[in-house]
């Protein structure tokens, strides 16, 4: 299949698919004469594999590693569970940072008239002035 229809097949556009052929993060796929690519059904699954593992937040050099360790049938779980725990610290601590952007904001629109007054406890916090400073 060309590379629209490996794209259709694997969820993966084909800017993307030729994006992990230009990193090394996939082989470039065989060239028919008229060098267009060709993929099979091998290079479909392997770029599925991609982009699931991309979808839950893994990092281009996280889904080379764990691309390898899939391809890899001697390998040991630990290595993948350990990668898998690593990224789910990651996310945790960008969940947590997030919950506290949500609640800071939160609290800045709760404080904010939304009149036609120009005061802006929102615009005051972003620029980091204090309201004993306003008016010097």
């Amino acid at each position: 299949m060309n590379i629209g229809e490996a794209a259709r097949a694997s969820g993966v556009s084909a800017k993307m698919i030729r994006y992990y052929e230009s990193t090394g993060l996939i082989r470039p796929p065989q060239r028919t004469d008229s060098n267009y690519r060709v993929y099979g059904k091998e290079e479909v699954h392997v770029l599925a594999f991609i982009r699931r593992a991309r979808k839950l937040g893994f990092s281009v050099v996280e889904t080379a590693t764990l691309l390898g360790l899939w391809q890899d049938k001697s390998r040991a779980s630990g290595e993948v569970k350990e990668i898998a725990t690593s990224h789910i610290a990651d996310l945790q601590t960008k969940i947590d940072e997030l919950q506290g952007m949500v609640k800071t904001l939160q609290h800045l629109a709760h404080c904010c008239g939304g009149d036609n007054r120009p005061d802006c406890p929102i615009l005051d916090d972003l620029a980091g002035e204090m309201p004993a400073m306003k008016g010097h």
